[in-house]
């Protein structure tokens, strides 16, 4: 009666939260929704009986003026993490390829797998995405590529030379998703943009979401972006009235909140300078940091101090927040000697 492949199927593991304890295991905002967020969620909340519009058109038309794109080349969904399903549903069938690197974004292997795509994939490369390997992935049953840039959950940005050089590579008849979900927290001027790459190649769309930098993980709004034959399948498997009012709603009025979105950014930025200096990381380009090789008995240490923290096989993710948070970190971090 179910699907006997369902039991390899690896599963998404959230980050933990703890009654009292300061969650840095999920790289979320701690800070509220913007202002005008939660007055425009708040307002909506009383049209509820109502379905949401399904084309969700007035975000869209906002989104594609702030991006410089169509409308045509927009969709939006309930986090950059259904979108990235979406694309696997539009492009794969059961003996097509999903390549991407590992470790990265976790559901990348799962959304592959949910719809009988065979995963690819690629290790990293001093704990960076290895794009020429990625290249040498790619078979002609190869239908989709992920690009986590910056990478989830080590913080690393490939250059632009580096993106360039692993499109000419791709055949166009492969799609390439540059996973933008932090790029907001980007500072370093040498990294694909997605907005920036527009037009240039048939075969690239871009994905970013309001769950980060915007302070809206609990209302599921993402988006795409790219050539409009791409976008319209993605909508075509989209689950029907998925984007809700309050959403849409909230979703608007952040994106129409760009200077305090930049303030609130470039707090973080600036935390996660102090961070990364206190406990001895690599630089990031992300909301967080990232120790590898660091083993999950001390995030166990950090919990039973206070902090929750996000352990992988690989190494442990620390979400950076604000000042006041730092500074919680900081202590937890010297009460266990790390």
């Amino acid at each position: 009666m179910i699907r006997h492949d369902l039991s390899s199927l690896p599963k998404y593991v959230p980050g933990k939260a703890m009654p009292d304890a300061l969650k840095l295991s999920s790289n979320e905002s701690s800070l509220p929704p913007l202002p005008a967020a939660v007055e425009a969620m708040s307002d909506a909340a009383s049209g509820a009986n109502r379905y949401p519009d399904m084309g969700v058109t007035a975000l869209r038309g906002a989104l594609a003026k702030h991006l410089g794109v169509a409308v045509e080349e927009v969709t939006v969904g309930t986090g950059s993490s259904a979108l990235c399903q979406q694309l696997v549903q539009a492009t794969c069938d059961k003996s097509d390829e999903v390549v991407f690197p590992w470790r990265s974004f976790e559901a990348y292997p799962i959304f592959a797998q949910i719809h009988g795509a065979t995963p690819r994939p690629v290790p990293l490369k001093d704990q960076a995405l290895d794009l020429d390997a990625m290249a040498d992935a790619i078979t002609e049953h190869t239908r989709l590529v992920f690009v986590c840039n910056p990478n989830n959950p080590t913080g690393t940005v490939v250059t632009k030379d580096e993106f360039a050089q692993f499109m000419e590579r791709v055949p166009t008849d492969v799609v390439v998703a540059l996973d933008e979900a932090y790029f907001e927290y980007v500072r370093t001027p040498d990294t694909p943009i997605a907005t920036q790459l527009h037009g240039h190649y048939p075969n690239l769309v871009g994905l970013r979401t309001f769950s980060k930098a915007y302070g809206l993980a609990g209302a599921r709004v993402g988006y795409a972006f790219g050539p409009a034959n791409i976008i319209e399948a993605m909508a075509q498997v989209a689950v029907p009235f998925s984007v809700n009012s309050l959403a849409q709603a909230g979703a608007l009025a952040a994106l129409e909140a760009q200077d305090e979105l930049r303030a609130r950014t470039d707090e973080t930025v600036a935390q996660r300078g102090i961070v990364s200096e206190e406990l001895k990381t690599a630089p990031s380009q992300a909301n967080f940091v990232w120790l590898p090789g660091a083993p999950a008995q001390l995030a166990t240490e950090l919990s039973n101090n206070g902090v929750m923290v996000r352990s992988f096989p690989e190494g442990i993710r620390v979400t950076v927040t604000t000042a006041e948070e730092t500074q919680k970190l900081i202590n937890a971090w010297n009460k266990v000697g790390a």
